[in-house]
């Protein structure tokens, strides 16, 4: 679903990723993890060009994703979710639900509700939907920002940190609607520090530091088992 191949991205003249190869199955759960700084966000945002590779290749659904499509691939593949929520505060939260679909896909507004309604069920939040964000809690509001990314209905939703600007008592009910979405046919793309959730939900995790991918495996592999030392010199100060 997704395949980077040989992708470099520079801010200036620092080298923040470093010739990544990586291949993402549909259906897949990838957690993406490692110290701050070392690459993690760039490459998820590289996913669906919020940063556009200096060099490389990303394909998404077997077509090449550049500059020119990225628009239309946005539309058609792939939903994010941030880790600032990224709601329009002068939208209700069934408004900021509707907007994608009406304006970008061209779906009827009636059905758009009707798909955003559905959503908002699902995350346990349909009694919010004519509120607007300001009047949500923290963790209530990366919640329908996750419906958001469900009523466009794409193969690929992309999480970066989505509960690191989170209180800490908000990040279970977060952590729970993404664990409920792990058991669907959607490819998931995590950027976490959420270790226990890693171990829940993940097919594969992957390993960064300093711009490359350090070493991959099975959540098994990498918290009983981790075969490179910085990887374990990471997990020994997060795990307890």
């Amino acid at each position: 679903m997704i395949k980077i191949e040989n992708l470099n991205k520079y801010f200036g003249n620092l080298h923040v990723l470093k010739d990544i190869d990586l291949h993402v199955k549909s259906g897949e759960k990838l957690v993406i993890i490692g110290p701050s700084g070392s690459g993690k966000s760039t490459l998820i945002r590289c996913m669906n060009y919020l940063e556009e590779p200096s060099s490389g290749t990303v394909y998404v659904d077997n077509q090449e994703l550049t500059r020119k499509n990225k628009t239309q691939m946005a539309k058609s593949t792939s939903a994010m979710v941030f880790q600032q929520f990224n709601l329009y505060p002068h939208m209700t939260v069934l408004k900021n639900l509707t907007l994608a679909p009406v304006k970008l896909q061209k779906i009827p507004a009636d059905k758009a509700k009707e798909i955003a309604m559905e959503y908002l069920i699902r995350v346990g939040l349909a009694d919010k939907a004519e509120e607007y964000p300001h009047t949500l809690s923290g963790g209530q509001q990366q919640r329908v920002a996750i419906a958001r990314a469900l009523t466009t209905r794409q193969k690929i939703i992309l999480f970066d940190e989505p509960t690191s600007a989170l209180d800490p008592e908000m990040v279970q009910e977060v952590l729970d609607v993404m664990i409920g979405l792990s058991k669907e046919n959607i490819t998931m793309v995590c950027v976490t520090h959420e270790m226990g959730f890693a171990r829940q939900v993940a097919d594969r995790v992957i390993f960064m530091d300093e711009g490359k991918i350090i070493e991959t495996g099975t959540p098994e592999h990498f918290f009983k088992n981790p075969e490179n030392e910085r990887t374990k010199i990471f997990l020994s100060k997060i795990l307890h």
